[in-house]
């Protein structure tokens, strides 16, 4: 809810056609992102074609890891009410992890989905930790290293631990200050017994070496 971009790529040659972002206030709601994105793209004929494949990304907090032998889609609202608030009426998606034995169960936005399909048609949509987590452990899987992934958003922190290609961890947090940052990323650290001095943090996402979150960061955590 912090903001959304736009990526037009050509499927044949994999080449970026256009690209646009615009980021939003930390109040937002989904009903304004609606707004945002139906002014965005009446305004830009690039976002006008006729695309062969439309891909929607959620990114948000409510959402949580469930193994596969665990999980049970009738019952895919209750693996969210311990660490989203959860209302009456929200509709529960399902991402599988495919050949990794795990799901990801998270809220998408119904009126955005339902903006897309009237405008588009058919298309695809997953939460972003799930597209994270795929990248990750598919190439990682053999690697026997633990490793910590950070995907560094504007207010959110998306967090993959992974010991001998296994997921530890995976959680997103909210931040507002290079403390947060610094906070949450020690505290995983610290729950796990893994030591800041000697795992390997591999960053992606919203931060650039002068940051001063980076700055934070590089102050307790050697290998960058």
């Amino acid at each position: 809810l912090t903001g959304l971009s736009f990526l037009v790529k050509d499927l044949s040659t994999q080449e970026s056609l256009y690209f646009s972002e615009k980021r939003l206030g930390s109040n937002t709601t989904a009903e304004v992102l609606l707004i945002e994105i139906e002014g965005i793209v009446a305004d830009n004929e690039m976002l006008q074609l006729p695309f062969k494949e439309v891909i929607v990304l959620f990114s948000n907090n409510m959402y949580t890891c469930v193994p596969s032998a665990l999980f049970d889609e009738t019952k895919a609202i209750e693996y969210l009410k311990f660490n989203s608030k959860i209302l009456a009426n929200d509709f529960i998606a399902v991402d599988p992890i495919d050949n990794h034995d795990m799901v990801v169960v998270y809220i998408p936005y119904v009126n955005i989905n339902n903006y897309f399909f009237e405008r588009f048609g058919s298309f695809q949509y997953y939460h972003v930790v799930s597209v994270f987590l795929k990248e990750k452990l598919n190439s990682d899987t053999f690697d026997p290293a633990s490793k910590m992934f950070l995907n560094v958003q504007e207010e959110q922190l998306d967090v993959i631990v992974l010991v001998k290609g296994k997921v530890m961890l995976c959680n997103s947090f909210i931040y507002k200050t290079p403390e947060d940052f610094i906070y949450y990323i020690l505290f995983c650290l610290e729950q796990l017994n893994l030591n800041p001095d000697t795992i390997p943090l591999i960053l992606s996402g919203a931060i650039e070496e002068k940051d001063l979150n980076y700055e934070m960061l590089f102050t307790y955590v050697r290998n960058i």
